[in-house]
C-alpha cells in the first residue's frame, strides 16, 4: 500500500472545500482512495508536468499527483478547476 502525502497548499484547498462543498470533498476522498489502491489510475501528463498524473473529479475538477515508487508514496500536488489547474505550472 502506498503512503499519502498532501502538500500544505492542497490541504488548505481541502479545508476550504469542507466548508464550501462537502459533497465535492467526498468525491475527492473517494478518488484518492482509488488512487491509493491503483496509483497508475490517472492519466500521465506531458511536459512541463511529465512526472505527474491527473484524475478528474466531478467532470470539471482535476487532481494532480505524482508517484514515488521507491518510497511507495503518492503526493497530491494540486486540485483545482480544469480551466485553472494547468496554468502557471511550467
Amino acid at each position: 500500500m502506498y503512503r499519502l502525502i498532501v502538500l500544505p497548499v492542497v490541504d488548505r484547498i481541502f479545508k476550504k472545500l469542507a466548508k464550501k462543498d462537502p459533497n465535492q470533498l467526498r468525491a475527492v476522498d473517494k478518488k484518492i482512495k482509488q488512487i491509493l489502491q491503483n496509483p497508475p489510475l490517472g492519466k500521465p501528463l506531458h511536459f512541463p508536468l511529465q512526472n505527474m498524473r491527473r484524475a478528474h473529479i466531478q467532470k470539471s475538477f482535476v487532481l494532480l499527483y505524482d508517484i514515488q515508487e521507491k518510497e511507495k508514496t503518492i503526493t497530491i500536488r494540486d486540485y483545482d478547476h480544469h480551466d485553472n489547474v494547468y496554468k502557471n505550472k511550467n
